[in-house]
């Protein structure tokens, strides 16, 4: 059986650093507390100037004014996506946002990792350049174990480089959740 990830897309440019994505003046919040850590969510993409996104309608954000949820399950981005600091909260604050997958033509290594370790999110790479591609708001699938990325608004379907052994990872919940199932750690 297949993982298909179905939604709304949120396109943005390259070089899309931490900073941007979850900016300092957020980092107060505990990701422990369950009460604190939705406002990671609230903040995704705060700082990332409009002109950077590929958005139809003006200065909307990735999360409404005063909400802890997203719209948008599926983030295009280009060039060194998640550069900057080592951050770990970057990832976190999409996923808490509610988006599932992040699909760039690369990624700073260090946002990887920290995506996968955490078991944040499934952080797929395009072979092509898809944000000139896909527009914000368009409707897609990404079909993690066959690595294609289908925009549903437009018919037209991109390949994705496999994610390897990475997965399991972000599927148990990050990596000391699969060393624990894996029986590499004690309970």
């Amino acid at each position: 059986m297949s993982t298909v990830i179905t939604g709304k897309a949120f396109v943005m440019g390259d070089d899309i650093d931490t900073d941007q994505i979850i900016p300092a003046e957020y980092l107060s919040f505990n990701p422990s507390d369950e009460a604190e850590r939705k406002y990671f969510g609230m903040y995704a993409m705060a700082g990332v100037p409009p002109k950077q996104c590929g958005l139809p309608k003006g200065n909307m954000r990735f999360v409404p004014e005063g909400q802890f949820k997203s719209q948008y399950t599926i983030v295009i981005g280009g060039r060194n996506f998640g550069c900057g600091s080592s951050r770990e909260h970057a990832p976190l604050a999409i996923a808490e946002a509610g988006a599932k997958v992040v699909v760039a033509e690369f990624y700073a290594r260090i946002f990887f990792r920290n995506c996968v370790n955490g078991g944040y999110l499934l952080p797929c790479e395009s072979v092509q350049r898809l944000v000139e591609e896909i527009k914000t708001d368009d409707d897609c699938s990404v079909d993690i174990d066959n690595g294609l990325l289908t925009n549903n608004t437009t018919g037209k379907t991109y390949k994705l480089r496999p994610l390897g052994d990475v997965k399991p990872i972000v599927d148990a919940g990050g990596v000391f959740e699969y060393a624990r199932r894996s029986g590499m750690l004690k309970r």
